[in-house]
């Protein structure tokens, strides 16, 4: 595979299981984290979670989006 298109998918896909991962943790929901550490759907199963199951929004997202590339200000 091309790297110019694996990289995309590869950052596509940690941050929506790492998302997932972090918000299955936080709501105690077990079988969730195995599934979503377990199964690689390239995002797909991850997204179904958080927003159907967990109940995020896309609030959530741009939040988690903007600590992650905004700088802070000093």
């Amino acid at each position: 595979m091309n790297s110019w298109i694996f990289f995309p998918i590869l950052v596509w896909t940690v941050f929506w299981k790492g998302f997932a991962l972090w918000t299955a943790a936080h709501k105690n929901h077990k079988v969730w984290f195995v599934v979503l550490l377990i199964v690689n759907t390239f995002g797909i199963l991850e997204i179904i979670y958080l927003f159907w199951i967990a109940k995020k929004n896309w609030g959530d997202v741009k939040r988690i989006l903007e600590k992650i590339f905004v700088p802070k200000k000093r």
